[in-house]
């Protein structure tokens, strides 16, 4: 049927007044596979108990297709299931309204409307069913009609075959491009599926917009405000001098309600003036006596400003080794450390800095987040274990001198947005600090980058401040669509390592 030669085409709940004509579409639909058809009580009950469940295609004014469905709980479905069991013969007694995943029990386009696209419009109202009830998503064993073609296969290596394209079963096909995945063989399933030998696949659609139903007040967002604080390196006398400055920042960000406000790594390095007559080594040490104090003050201030602050870097001494860390001061009061991973080889060999064992994701109430120090950005291995946590944005406060530095830490972050399907937010210093040694000069442009798909900005650009200007950036950022990614992009980074060939695995479990 060619498409120019319909004139009308929609989509409407069944009622039983569209029985006689659902019985004869019912027939001819699977004529010579299936001589069974639904009765007027069972249409009465199902349009009863789940109208919204039950639709047809109409075209031109007759029935062109047809979709069934029932609401079960998951966990009730016994992993040897028959079609019968979730029926529940005459009475539909698996159909449970509070339970949490759509169960498929027939869907069908008669024969001379295929071709026009119209199973994924009932694929997709399935969908919309799911996201709109909130369950967790559809459920429904899919038959194998050329299955009786292979008797010599299995149905595992059936199903394989028909993956690899090495078969053609149109109703697989069809429904694995459509994201339903397999879940398991069903042995006995549909009495009288010859085609299938009875046998079927247990096929799952996932709803990613899925949320478990929580008793307890839930604030966790979907739309996050950054604010990131492109720190001027300047003198200043005392610690309350630098951090009435720090306050105004934390002020201006939360001012426009932002939920994170990041500093750049060192922006302390300013109270190193002071030990300026010192050795490097010396001068830095002193610096870390300030970290305890800052970090008290700034938890103090995402309490009394509500805003998640991640306090960039500092030196702090630990069994009298030397460490680059920093801290997440959250806005319920509770703080998380973090370690630099990889220091460079000045700061190895300038300050004897020494190497961090502490890599993790942190629970926000704005999603799961990474942070990673400067250096640790060029090193891919560890924002993809921090991906395989969960993490939705990720965090680099740096300090770089000049523009090359500065360039390897931005074209790392951007990769590492679009290789981990996540944002990317990094925040530096400018400015010079002429009277503290191996801190002379900074090179920044703050950021925050996105993934390269339909619903982000082409380039992968989301915000970005002026170059070596002291100010702030305030950026929002949509998780839902990274959500959507994962399952509907272009491409699909994550989903299509090939872990069977390689994968990333940490050695030191350290937390």
């Amino acid at each position: 049927m060619e498409v120019k030669k319909i004139d009308n085409i929609e989509l409407k709940y069944l009622t039983v007044d569209d029985f006689e004509e659902l019985k004869e579409a019912t027939l001819e639909s699977y004529a010579g596979v299936l001589t069974s058809y639904w009765k007027e009580h069972h249409i009465e009950d199902l349009t009863s108990l789940f109208p919204e469940g039950q639709v047809i295609i109409i075209i031109d004014g007759n029935i062109a297709g047809c979709a069934l469905s029932l609401i079960v709980n998951y966990d009730s479905i016994d992993d040897e299931h028959t079609y019968e069991d979730i029926i529940g013969g005459e009475s539909f007694k698996n159909h449970d309204p509070n339970g949490d995943v759509l169960y498929g029990i027939d869907v069908f386009i008669k024969p001379q409307y295929r071709g026009l696209r119209l199973g994924r419009r009932l694929y997709d109202y399935r969908k919309e069913i799911c996201e709109n009830l909130n369950l967790k998503g559809i459920v429904f064993g899919g038959r194998m009609p050329n299955y009786h073609k292979n008797k010599e296969l299995t149905p595992k290596e059936y199903i394989e075959k028909v993956k690899r394209k090495e078969i053609h079963d149109p109703v697989l096909n069809f429904q694995i491009s459509n994201d339903f995945h397999p879940v398991r063989i069903l042995k006995g399933y549909l009495s009288g599926d010859s085609a299938s030998k009875e046998y079927a696949v247990l096929m799952k659609w996932d709803n990613i917009y899925y949320s478990k139903p929580n008793k307890k007040a839930s604030t966790v967002k979907t739309i996050v405000r950054l604010g990131l604080i492109q720190w001027q390196m300047r003198p200043y006398k005392t610690l309350d001098d630098l951090m009435q400055q720090v306050e105004y920042f934390v002020d201006s960000v939360a001012a426009y309600k932002s939920d994170f406000a990041v500093f750049p790594e060192f922006f302390n390095a300013p109270l190193m003036a002071e030990f300026n007559h010192l050795h490097e080594p010396d001068a830095i040490r002193e610096l870390a006596k300030f970290t305890d104090i800052i970090i008290d003050k700034l938890k103090q201030l995402s309490i009394s400003y509500n805003i998640n602050i991640i306090s960039g870097s500092m030196p702090e001494v630990v069994d009298n080794k030397l460490y680059n860390v920093g801290y997440l001061c959250r806005r319920d009061g509770s703080i998380e450390r973090y370690e630099k991973i990889h220091v460079t080889p000045d700061e190895a060999k300038v300050w004897g800095m020494q190497k961090g064992n502490k890599l993790q994701t942190f629970e926000t109430d704005c999603g799961k987040i990474g942070i990673l120090i400067c250096y640790d950005s060029e090193f891919p291995e560890l924002s993809r274990l921090l991906s395989d946590e969960g993490m939705d944005i990720l965090f680099i406060p740096f300090l770089t001198d000049t523009q090359n530095g500065y360039s390897r830490v931005r074209l790392c972050a951007q990769a590492r947005a679009i290789e981990n399907e996540c944002y990317v937010a990094i925040s530096g210093s400018v400015g010079n600090l002429p009277n503290v040694n191996n801190m002379d000069i900074q090179y920044a442009q703050s950021a925050v980058f996105t993934p390269c798909d339909f619903s982000f900005p082409s380039n992968g650009i989301k915000a970005e401040a002026t170059t070596n200007t002291e100010m702030i950036l305030v950026a929002d950022v949509d998780l839902s669509l990274l959500k959507e990614l994962h399952s509907f992009g272009a491409v699909k980074n994550l989903k299509d390592r090939r872990r069977d060939f390689y994968d990333v695995v940490r050695i030191n479990h350290h937390k």
